[in-house]
């Protein structure tokens, strides 16, 4: 499948959202209030919230809202909540589940982010082995590409790796980047009509793993 300007449009803005995995890391290294990154992701998503709810039930913000991004949007997403919308939350509940962790909420948002976003870009435009609605070769790119972030990023982001010691065991950078890709990969779906957005759920589900598996690890 080719793939569209607007698809890689869509991803490249990913690289905006990687900002709220920074806030909530080093907001708190800065000396200001360790709440702060919340309240800024909570303003954020309510924001979000409104404009999604006008949108679908006033015309003019709809128009608005469409001359602006409906070249991005998804066909679902034109009378969905956007994906944006779920990671702003995911965001949000990083930064509240793991606030005594912020380097937790780091690498797990941005691990998603990237890994979303380069899954998507490998699957349209080479994926032939299909699973549901996505494809193996765009999950293998997502897994790689989290694997060395592990290794070729995350070492040298200034104090990320303090609380483990400055290093990275193989067994968690293998099985956060399995988890990832896993469920970025399977719908989460509780009732067949009740699914759970991957955008919200995937990062919330690598940071329990990642805090369980750092309390087992001894870091």
């Amino acid at each position: 499948m080719r793939l569209r300007k607007e698809e890689i449009t869509r991803k490249l803005l990913h690289l905006f959202a990687l900002l709220m995995p920074i806030g909530i890391f080093y907001i708190p290294r800065w000396s200001l209030p360790s709440f702060l990154p919340a309240g800024i992701l909570a303003f954020l998503l309510v924001g979000s919230i409104i404009v999604e709810s006008l949108r679908f039930r006033v015309p003019a913000i709809q128009k608005v809202f469409f001359t602006l991004f409906g070249s991005m949007l998804r066909e679902e997403e034109s009378a969905k909540t956007t994906g944006s919308t779920y990671v702003v939350g995911a965001a949000l509940l990083c930064a509240v589940l793991f606030h005594k962790t912020p380097h937790i909420s780091f690498m797990v948002l941005t691990l998603f982010i990237l890994g979303d976003a380069v899954a998507a870009l490998v699957g349209i435009s080479m994926g032939r082995i299909k699973i549901g609605k996505k494809s193996l070769e765009g999950s293998a790119a997502c897994f790689l590409l989290c694997m060395a972030l592990f290794y070729g990023v995350f070492p040298f982001v200034p104090g990320l790796l303090e609380p483990w010691g400055n290093r990275i065991p193989a067994v968690m950078a293998i099985v956060i980047s399995f988890t990832i890709t896993i469920f970025e990969l399977i719908p989460l779906k509780i009732t067949p009509r009740f699914v759970i957005n991957d955008n919200l759920a995937v990062p919330v589900i690598a940071g329990y793993t990642m805090l369980g598996l750092s309390k087992l690890l001894g870091l």
